[in-house]
C-alpha cells in the first residue's frame, strides 16, 4: 500500500477536496476544546459550539442543500483500518491535524464481505475539507506521524451515528445496520466484531505504522 493525497486524481473514487470555506474559525474552535488522545479514538457526532460557528449555515445551504445536518469531531491517535462504515449520504471531513483516510467501495462488497486489499491511503493535509461520497466505506481517521493524533470535524446529516432505529431485518443488508444511518463491516480482531457488529472485512486489519 502506498499513501496518495487527496489531491490525486485516484481520490475521485471517493471524493473531493470542498474549496472556497473559511473553516479557520472552526479548526480554532476545535482545538481549543476538544481532547486529542494519545491511546484511542473519540468520537462526538454533534457538538454546540462547533455549529454555533457562522460557517455552520454556510456548510448547509451550500453542501447539502439546505438539509438539517450536524457538525462533530473525530480526535486521536491511530493506525488501524479496523472496520468500515458508510452511510446514506456523503460526509464531510476538514482536518485540524495531517491524517491518512483509509477508504474503499462500497461496490466491493460482495455478499457482506470485502477483503481489506480493496483500501486505498490518501493524506489529507491539515486544513483540508473532503467529501466523502455515499458509497465511500471510512472509518475512523489514521494518523499521519507516529505517535501524533489528529483531530478531525466531521459533518453529516443530523441524527447521523445516534440510536439505531428498531427495524425487523428484510435483507442481509439490514444485519449490517449499526447506529442511526450508519452500516458497519467489521474485521474479527476488533472490539466492534466482539461487540456484535457484523463481521464482513476478511484479510489482514491493515495497520499503516510503518509507512508514517
Amino acid at each position: 500500500m502506498k499513501i496518495q493525497s487527496v489531491n490525486d486524481q485516484a481520490f475521485a473514487a471517493y471524493g473531493k477536496v470542498v474549496k472556497g470555506f473559511d473553516f479557520s474559525s472552526l479548526l480554532a474552535t476545535l482545538e481549543a476544546n476538544s481532547e486529542k488522545p494519545a491511546d484511542s479514538v473519540i468520537y462526538v457526532p454533534s457538538v454546540d459550539i462547533l455549529e454555533a460557528e457562522s460557517v455552520f449555515s454556510e456548510i448547509r445551504d451550500n453542501c447539502y442543500g439546505g438539509m438539517p445536518i450536524q457538525i462533530g469531531y473525530c480526535n486521536g491517535t491511530n493506525t488501524k483500518l479496523n472496520c468500515f462504515e458508510y452511510h446514506r449520504d456523503s460526509e464531510i471531513d476538514i482536518a485540524a491535524d495531517d491524517v491518512i483516510l483509509l477508504v474503499a467501495r462500497e461496490q466491493d462488497v460482495i455478499d457482506g464481505q470485502i477483503d481489506s486489499s480493496k483500501t486505498e491511503a490518501f493524506l489529507c493535509p491539515k486544513g483540508t475539507a473532503v467529501e466523502l461520497y455515499a458509497t465511500t466505506l471510512h472509518y475512523a481517521p489514521c494518523s499521519a506521524k507516529k505517535a501524533e493524533g489528529f483531530r478531525v470535524i466531521i459533518v453529516l446529516p443530523k441524527g447521523t451515528n445516534e440510536e439505531m432505529p428498531s427495524i425487523t431485518p428484510k435483507n442481509d443488508e439490514d444485519k449490517m445496520l449499526w447506529a442511526a444511518n450508519k452500516w458497519l463491516i467489521a474485521h474479527k480482531d476488533t472490539a466492534e466484531a466482539k461487540d456484535g457488529a457484523h463481521v464482513g472485512i476478511t484479510g489482514e486489519n491493515i495497520d499503516i505504522i510503518d509507512l508514517i
